[in-house]
């Protein structure tokens, strides 16, 4: 063997140097996250540019945001690749989103409403989802269905319909078609109660709380309420956002009945319970926001932040529902959900003559 390959050829044991692999901008698993991610934020910001147009501004990001996202799956159909992005927009983000929505709450606006607006809203609130819940078993509607429904018709629509379904775990077509209903509907008591006030006798006060107590979405309510001035306005608006507080032990209290039912299932054994550490987040936010001024620049930017994290996850949600599958689920789910706003309107209203 010449000298020459003698240099060349490694010694006997050692270990052969291995190419050196050019390091990449992103780890492995955020890489395989980002083609979901970039999906479901291009569709997010699609619904914020389509509030722009006319009318289609009434409606939610997260409303549009869903409905683009399903028609992208079932005329296109959601690649294979952004499956690990989506699933994380769907979950992770959604998370995340719901506990900055506690910045959005003081307990000062709970005060603003008083003891007697409270209870309006929070019997308004436990009286729908019970009827929602009840009639959903006598039609026969799947129970994580009903649940959906009762969330969204009795909470603050969309918002937590997603939270409910943490716990309630239902199919993502389910999520789609209760965010149908709490869309078709609040869209209605939008453009109904306005004309209402009169005709009902009540004044911008008990006006604004009913709204607040009753319409579905916060932009809805923001809609209705503001056409009676602005005192009804900022009053329903306050109520709602009153109302939105009680997502957390709503959400709390599904864990803990789903924790039992699975318990059952197992006869204690093996069994996971759905706990929702995040609503303790959204807790804590609302605590933190009662007691350190946070400047408006600064919650405006997160007020946007949250609404378009919120989007993202009804986005990816929309990129994971068929159709057909919306279309088996039949009329009375959607039956179920005119009862529950026709519920929430009266019987708030009951409320409110009695207390005003």
């Amino acid at each position: 063997m010449s000298v020459t390959s003698q240099a060349i050829a490694p010694r006997h044991g050692a270990a052969t140097a291995k190419p050196r692999q050019a390091p990449g901008l992103l780890p492995g698993h955020l890489r395989g996250l980002l083609p979901g991610l970039l999906l479901a934020g291009a569709i997010a910001a699609a619904a914020f540019g389509l509030r722009q147009l006319p009318m289609l501004g009434l409606l939610s990001p997260m409303i549009l945001a869903i409905v683009i996202g399903i028609g992208f799956h079932n005329l296109i159909g959601t690649p294979a690749r952004a499956k690990a992005g989506v699933a994380f927009s769907m979950r992770r983000i959604l998370r995340f989103a719901i506990v900055l929505l506690g910045l959005q709450l003081t307990a000062a606006q709970i005060a603003e409403v008083g003891a007697s607006g409270v209870a309006v809203i929070a019997l308004t609130l436990v009286a729908t989802f019970l009827f929602t819940t009840s009639l959903g078993r006598l039609m026969g509607v799947e129970r994580g269905l009903a649940e959906l429904i009762a969330a969204g018709t009795s909470i603050c629509g969309a918002s937590a319909v997603i939270a409910t379904n943490t716990v309630t775990r239902a199919p993502d077509e389910d999520v789609a078609y209760a965010v149908a209903c709490v869309t078709v509907f609040g869209s209605l008591a939008m453009f109904v109660y306005p004309l209402l006030p009169g005709l009902l006798g009540l004044d911008a006060h008990a006006y604004g709380l009913w709204a607040g107590a009753s319409i579905h979405e916060i932009a809805q309510v923001v809609a209705a309420a503001y056409q009676d001035g602005q005192a009804a306005g900022k009053f329903g608006t306050i109520a709602k956002l009153s109302r939105v507080m009680l997502l957390a032990p709503v959400v709390l209290s599904l864990g803990f009945i789903a924790s039992r039912r699975a318990s059952h299932r197992g006869h204690g054994a093996g069994a996971r319970p759905p706990v929702p550490w995040f609503v303790l987040g959204f807790i804590a936010m609302i605590a933190v926001n009662s007691v350190v001024t946070i400047p408006a620049e600064v919650k405006g930017a997160l007020v946007g932040a949250t609404t378009f994290l919120l989007s993202m996850a009804l986005a990816a949600m929309g990129l994971e529902t068929d159709i057909a599958k919306l279309r088996a689920k039949g009329l009375r789910p959607f039956l179920l959900g005119l009862a529950a706003f026709a519920f929430i309107a009266g019987f708030s209203l009951m409320l409110v003559k009695m207390t005003y």
